[in-house]
């Protein structure tokens, strides 16, 4: 038989001690995303795979939220994030500290997540658009390149937070296995 594990024996960090850990050397952008659900959903998978901070910009809700909470789960305390009033600051500042911005947008010359290889000692910024239009063109001008989520359906797109999801999970798994 195949028992759950209790919360208890998972051994997880305290808060402080999470503040404290190594982080992944991922950041998050949230370009104008409007649900707080979907942030909040961000926020507790930024924490699963501790990551340096996440970035909300425009008119992305930021904590503390009743809404974002119900998805959280109280990752809104442990993940560090800043607000920036326009995405395109954010790049700037994040590119001027030496992360490679990469918007996560189907774009002509995107290149598939699968085929995409991280590097040993660089820092990301994953750019992540709305749940309507994505990631704004001008900002993804200001990204060196682009990366798709390969899909075969009908539909044109996933939503934000599983988009976010899968591209993280690949980050953290690339990293993780080169140390």
């Amino acid at each position: 038989m195949n028992k759950k594990v209790p919360n208890e024996a998972l051994n997880r960090l305290t808060e402080e001690e999470f503040k404290n850990a190594p982080k992944t050397p991922v950041v998050v952008v949230l370009d104008n995303v409007r649900s707080a659900q979907n942030v909040g959903s961000v926020f507790r998978t930024s924490d699963a795979f501790r990551l340096e901070r996440i970035c909300l910009c425009g008119i992305t809700p930021t904590p503390p939220s009743r809404e974002m909470n119900k998805t959280a789960l109280g990752a809104t305390e442990s993940v560090d994030w800043e607000y920036f009033p326009d995405t395109c600051s954010c790049i700037d500042i994040l590119s001027e500290q030496g992360f490679e911005c990469i918007a996560v947008e189907q774009t002509e010359n995107s290149e598939k997540l699968d085929s995409f290889k991280t590097e040993i000692g660089k820092k990301y910024a994953l750019v992540f658009g709305n749940e309507v239009d994505g990631v704004d063109q001008e900002v993804i001008d200001q990204c060196p390149r682009s990366l798709e989520i390969p899909q075969i359906g009908t539909k044109h797109s996933i939503n934000i937070s599983v988009c976010t999801g899968i591209t993280i999970w690949e980050f953290f798994r690339q990293i993780e296995t080169r140390k």
